[in-house]
């Protein structure tokens, strides 16, 4: 993975890579941040009354990892040829899991803003796909690996029982603007600021409609001091993430002073710099819901 090295040192550029990797015939992508490193299969020790997407684990290097069987989790069969296998090593939400993938074939660099969000009319694995990529006369699905994560063991998603332990707080009158583009996580983020006491939140579904709405409300002369608060945003979106979304308020006369927190599963020692270099007030590690909590009213009470 030594051409992530380019990516990691560059901020606000609005590009990601990702790896491709196949199941049967399908292609799929991962943003390459989330790969430790590519391996071939070892051996699964089997776990009793396992989750059916989990086929076991391994040991890496001392660690005992998890391995995500990813034919099962899509509902696809199973590989025709196993020898062929590989296993994806990938770190998010401060957890390291093996994603059992049929293939992988190339690593593409690509802008956000190729990635078209998907059609309502998805239905089936509708919910795990974040983004289309058209690449070379074929489709490339992005995959929302924390929902798959989030479905097999759901204590690993945001937990609206660490909100409550924070007590009530004057948080009402403060309007807030998310950029996040997983249905599940604009759910989970709506219960739980709620239930912080936030009752005035605008969503978008991508770093591109939140830039949109707020220079809408530029134009339309309005105060944005007193219309918004504080952004959040997740980092990976369709159309536009999360590091040029906060470089483009940041470097704007108009919203500058927005403060801006990043809400991601990306948030690690190695890239915390990525959100610094774009002038993020703050960064959380998803699913820290109560730290998030906390840093909002920092920044706004």
């Amino acid at each position: 993975m030594d051409n992530k090295q380019g990516i990691l040192l560059e901020s606000g550029t609005n590009e990601l890579e990702i790896v491709e990797f196949g199941i049967g015939i399908n292609k799929f992508g991962i943003n390459v941040i989330k790969v430790k490193e590519i391996i071939n299969p070892a051996t699964v020790v089997k776990i009793p009354h396992a989750h059916p997407h989990v086929e076991g684990i391994i040991e890496l290097r001392g660690e005992v990892l998890p391995v995500i069987n990813m034919a099962n989790a899509l509902g696809f069969p199973p590989s025709e040829t196993p020898e062929q296998d590989k296993f994806i090593v990938a770190e998010f939400n401060k957890q390291k899991i093996v994603f059992h993938v049929h293939s992988v074939t190339q690593i593409h660099r690509i802008s956000w803003n190729q990635i078209e969000k998907p059609s309502d009319m998805y239905h089936g694995i509708e919910s795990q796909i974040t983004g289309v990529i058209k690449l070379h006369d074929e489709m490339v699905l992005l995959l929302d690996f924390e929902k798959i994560v989030v479905d097999i063991n759901p204590e690993s998603g945001i937990n609206v029982e660490q909100v409550k332990k924070l007590g009530p707080r004057a948080r009402s009158d403060k309007k807030l603007l998310v950029a996040e583009d997983s249905p599940l996580l604009r759910k989970l983020l709506q219960d739980t600021l709620s239930e912080a006491g936030f009752q005035s939140i605008e969503f978008c579904e991508n770093g591109s409609e939140a830039l949109t709405y707020l220079e809408n409300l530029a134009a339309d002369g309005k105060d944005i001091a007193e219309e918004i608060q504080l952004v959040i945003t997740d980092i990976e979106m369709p159309q536009m993430d999360g590091h040029h979304l906060t470089k483009r308020i940041k470097t704007d006369s108009a919203f500058e002073k927005l403060p801006v927190i990043i809400f991601s599963s990306l948030i690690t020692d190695d890239l915390r710099h990525k959100g610094e270099m774009v002038g993020a007030e703050a960064q959380v590690s998803k699913p820290e819901i109560a730290e998030l909590v906390n840093l909002i009213d920092k920044h706004i009470l």
